[in-house]
């Protein structure tokens, strides 16, 4: 049996190679390593993708989220709302940007943020809400959109985690995750769905005007060249990143699906084990699977995943600490019990090896050692 990993990149490289060395190869010999012609490329086959009408690339998706809220404007002390259980980056953009960050608990089957919490902590100073479609399902937008429009405020969607996720609107009607909001933002890490082989990022919009001033702010503030129309920074998607991203784009759709047969072995598995909870589905959104979280009862969690690695099976806390009890954001005053979800999940998740190369010989051996430690 091959070696479990919690992302098999070998693996997929084995399949899709020759593809990525043609990619690279093709901006090796163009030697068009900054803005070459794969860059502009991958956003229209994104935005084809995606079904939006604009996808701005920049180096990364803390770069994407800092972009987002630097193109609306806001002022120091204008509230932000997203949630407590999170990777860092959604966070630290607002303490960058001197906002002020508010944050509120999730949902304890889905992990997303609860819209009922954030309605909550609407204030007359809130401008931003930030949901984040966590582990590759959506949150619920609909009602997220809902509150935005009767408090006039502005939604960007971090979307990190689900590209390739669908929402599914009352309607009838579908939008990609990140298509919803009036920004999203995704981050092209190498264990993403969609991942380059380094950093990279994206925002959507289907405002034009808001994708020509972030496209200016993500390139030195310049629409013209030498020309300077806004502050800007430098986050630039480079060529040689796109170029893999548009062979793995191709392969998206499949990729998913292979993470969605992965999920539904482990769901059978567990479905019957009182000790574990599987992720919770929703109607409205599609699970792509960025990672398989399940929650261990009974102060379980971390003597399972000491067993596991004894077993040479790897596993993830996402995440292992509340963001309101760490140390960098202290200054936000609140206690360890405010928010007593998010404290409960970083006490219980565990995340299982997920990636759409595993083999059917692996799955069956974490699904075998995860129950045998549960008959002890």
């Amino acid at each position: 049996m091959r070696e479990i990993q919690m992302v098999d990149l070998n693996a997929q490289y084995e399949k899709i190679g020759h593809e990525i060395d043609g990619a690279i190869k093709s901006i090796l010999l163009s030697t068009a390593f900054i803005k070459g012609p794969d860059v502009r490329l991958f956003e229209n086959e994104l935005q084809e993708y995606m079904g939006v009408k604009n996808v701005v690339s920049c180096a990364n998706g803390t770069d994407a989220l800092q972009l987002a809220m630097r193109v609306l404007n806001l002022k120091p002390g204008d509230e932000v709302i997203t949630t407590d259980f999170t990777f860092i980056a959604t966070v630290e953009v607002v303490a960058l940007l001197g906002l002020k960050l508010v944050i509120v608990d999730p949902e304890p089957g889905t992990y997303n943020i609860s819209a009922e919490a954030v309605r909550k902590a609407i204030t007359p100073k809130t401008k931003v809400i930030v949901p984040v479609h966590l582990f590759g399902q959506c949150a619920d937008m609909e009602s997220l959109m809902d509150l935005a429009k009767k408090n006039k405020l502005f939604v960007i969607e971090d979307a990190a985690q689900a590209t390739g996720a669908d929402y599914l609107f009352k309607n009838g009607t579908y939008k990609k995750a990140g298509t919803i909001g009036h920004i999203g933002t995704t981050s092209f890490f190498p264990s993403k769905n969609l991942g380059c082989y380094g950093d990279g990022g994206a925002l959507y919009t289907n405002d034009d005007d808001l994708a020509k001033k972030l496209r200016s702010i993500a390139n030195h503030g310049m629409k013209i060249r030498y020309h300077y129309d806004d502050i800007g920074i430098n986050s630039r998607l480079d060529t040689i990143q796109a170029a893999i991203l548009r062979v793995k784009l191709k392969h998206l759709t499949e990729f998913n699906k292979a993470r969605a047969a992965v999920a539904a072995k482990y769901d059978k598995a567990f479905s019957t084990c009182q000790f574990i909870s599987v992720p919770q589905r929703v109607t409205y959104s599609s699970h792509i699977f960025h990672q398989y979280t399940i929650r261990v009862k009974n102060g379980k969690r971390d003597a399972l995943k000491s067993f596991l690695e004894s077993r040479k099976i790897p596993s993830m806390i996402y995440y292992p600490g509340p963001i309101h009890m760490q140390e960098a954001y202290g200054f936000l005053g609140y206690s360890e019990n405010d928010f007593p979800v998010t404290t409960s999940l970083c006490k219980e998740v565990l995340s299982l090896p997920m990636h759409p190369e595993m083999e059917q010989e692996q799955i069956d051996y974490i699904i075998s050692a995860i129950l045998e430690f549960f008959k002890k």
